[in-house]
């Protein structure tokens, strides 16, 4: 890949943001209160490119989103709001955002309350989604030019695994003796090694893995993520929780992890080391501490429910 020139494909990342955005959007006057209830359509990609040190952003999108309104009187009104010209080529003032109700729906002016309010608080969340767009993902995509100084490479902890986009352990490691856990019950236990390369910065995966809104998105669920030594996480709707015992900003990231169904109080040790490939990075991860029995489902759960998630929805 040329050095001078890189692209990100954010759609996935960019079609969740959007319906999250939406699905925020709440009016309220005198006629009632009106809310969108659904993202019924979501067409469109976006990407970011760098071209010898300028961002260029493109994206496109057409959006069709459901809203209820319900009248002071307790009378409730369906309809439909929809976008045609999400793009990179028209200012938000310059969107095409109409309103309208539902079919044989009796006139209401809950749809005025939309067409005004309403409209203007869709614009301000499709606004915000741009503002996001270009803050989340720019550090990331910015190169240093030939008079800049390069950031200094990360330490590495170099174990000997052979080059693929995927790695495991030939053989389990599991300890000679059971480990206790906290309760006080001691249970044997495994570990193994993965190894995954990413088309993204270190900076950008490390965020990736310690911003609760981008743990959100790629998981597909509510999440709760405290960043620093001793922060709690729980995410998976509850069943992945554990704390981060170390962090290196944007090389090494140490945890306490454990799955729900886990004996009571036992953890792994998780470790995550960023190597910084140019325009890729490798993941070398180490896991220490697994129930025996349970290291095939973990190691298959981080290959499919972190790694493989992250790739699909951001395009790393």
């Amino acid at each position: 890949m040329n050095s001078q020139q890189t692209e990100r494909d954010v759609s996935g990342w960019s079609s969740a943001r959007l319906r999250q955005l939406l699905l925020g959007v709440r009016v309220d006057g005198p006629p009632g209160v009106c809310h969108v209830t659904d993202v019924a359509k979501l067409e469109g990609d976006a990407s970011i490119n760098n071209r010898k040190g300028k961002l260029i952003f493109f994206y496109e999108w057409q959006l069709r989103a459901n809203w209820l309104g319900t009248s002071c009187g307790g009378v409730k009104f369906r309809g439909s709001v929809e976008v045609a010209n999400l793009s990179d080529e028209n200012d938000m003032d310059e969107l095409d955002i109409s309103v309208s109700l539902g079919k044989d729906q009796p006139n209401t002016p809950l749809l005025e309350l939309m067409k005004t309010r309403g409209v203007q608080e869709v614009r301000r969340a499709l606004g915000d989604y741009v503002t996001q767009l270009k803050s989340e993902f720019s550090q990331g995509m910015i190169l240093p030019t030939t008079n800049e100084p390069k950031a200094p490479p990360p330490e590495e902890k170099r174990n000997p695994v052979q080059t693929s986009r995927t790695q495991i352990s030939s053989t389990p490691k599991c300890s000679p003796c059971p480990a206790p856990c906290a309760a006080g019950v001691r249970i044997s236990t495994c570990g193994f090694n993965l190894k995954e390369t990413f088309r993204t910065t270190p900076e950008e995966l490390y965020r990736t893995f310690t911003n609760q809104e981008f743990v959100q998105v790629f998981s597909r669920s509510a999440a709760a993520v405290d960043a620093q030594r001793g922060g709690r996480f729980q995410m998976m709707d509850g069943n992945v929780s554990g704390e981060f015992t170390q962090l290196v900003p944007y090389q090494h990231i140490e945890m306490r992890w454990r799955f729900r169904t886990w004996p009571g109080a036992h953890y792994a040790n998780v470790s995550l080391q960023l190597v910084d490939g140019g325009d890729e990075t490798e993941l070398l991860m180490e896991c220490r501490g697994v129930p025996l029995g349970e290291e095939d489902t973990t190691r298959e759960g981080w290959t499919r429910f972190y790694f493989q998630a992250i790739k699909q929805t951001f395009g790393y």
